[in-house]
Order: structure tokens, then C-alpha cells, then sequence
């Protein structure tokens, strides 16, 4: 696992609208999963203290499962390596996953006999938004999940 870029964003000219942003390298072994759990939270982390943006735990845990679950599909999926960025505005963090697999996943259809293969379904349920995109090798995948709980109305 590399670290692409600075780890705390200063580096690179941020996209309109993002506070922090931290992009990473992984060659997809064995720690691969862990690692970019630790990336997610130390990110959350940095902006809450650095950036002073408003991170729930539920937030955290959300942002920790959504690039477990996109980076186990990738590893399990797609040839090569793995790319992520993380970006976060003072309203939501922005999980973007690149592969080089072309090929656009879909939830399937809820069984509960069916064990595994519930990632997307998964990811879909816990964001606010999910955006797939092709690109020119691969595609790139960005989950968008709220900083801050929301009440739902009574």
C-alpha cells in the first residue's frame, strides 16, 4: 500500500468545494482492507480536528464500511490496482473508488439465502448518493455519505 499524493490533501488544488482531500495507492494484499479502513478513519479524524467539520461516529463507521465494501469488490473483481481518494466538504464525505474492471456492478435482487455478494446493496443502503462512472480504464465509483446525523422527522 502507497499513499498517492499528501496524505492531508495541501499538496493538490482541492475541487470546488472540498475542505480536505487525501488520495491512495493499494496493491490489493492481504492488509489491503485494514489499511484503507485506518486511511478512512485517520481522514475523518484530520477533519474534524484540523478542519473543524462536524464528523458523527455513525459517519465514521458508515465511511469505514463503504471502502471496505468497494475495495473488497475491486480486489475481488478487478485486475490491478486500487485507487481512493477521499474529499470532504463541511456536509459530506465522498469516497471514490477507481478499478480497472469496465464493468458497471448492480445490486441484485435481495435473497436471504445468498450468502455473500451483498456489498453494493450494502453501499446503496448507507450513502446518500452513489455515482458510477466509466472511464477510459475501468471505472471509478463515488459514494457521498453525510458528515453529521440527521433526525428523521417523527
Amino acid at each position: 500500500m502507497q499513499p498517492r499524493g499528501d496524505d492531508d490533501g495541501a499538496a493538490q488544488p482541492l475541487p470546488d468545494g472540498y475542505l480536505i482531500c487525501a488520495g491512495y495507492a493499494f496493491d490489493g494484499d492481504d492488509g489491503c482492507i485494514a489499511d484503507v479502513r485506518h486511511h478512512a478513519t485517520v481522514f475523518l479524524d484530520k477533519a474534524r480536528a484540523e478542519h473543524r467539520l462536524t464528523v458523527s461516529d455513525r459517519a465514521k463507521d458508515l465511511t469505514a464500511l463503504v471502502v471496505s465494501e468497494l475495495v473488497t469488490n475491486v480486489l475481488k473483481y478487478a485486475p490491478g490496482p486500487v485507487l481512493m481518494e477521499l474529499r470532504a466538504t463541511a456536509e459530506v464525505v465522498d469516497v471514490v473508488v477507481w478499478d480497472s474492471d469496465p464493468t458497471v456492478p448492480t445490486p441484485r435482487a435481495a435473497d436471504p439465502g445468498r450468502v455473500g455478494q451483498h456489498g453494493m446493496e450494502i453501499v446503496r443502503a448507507v450513502t446518500e448518493e452513489l455515482f458510477v462512472e466509466r472511464e477510459p480504464v475501468g471505472k471509478r465509483i463515488t459514494a457521498r455519505i453525510a458528515l453529521a446525523d440527521t433526525l428523521s422527522p417523527a
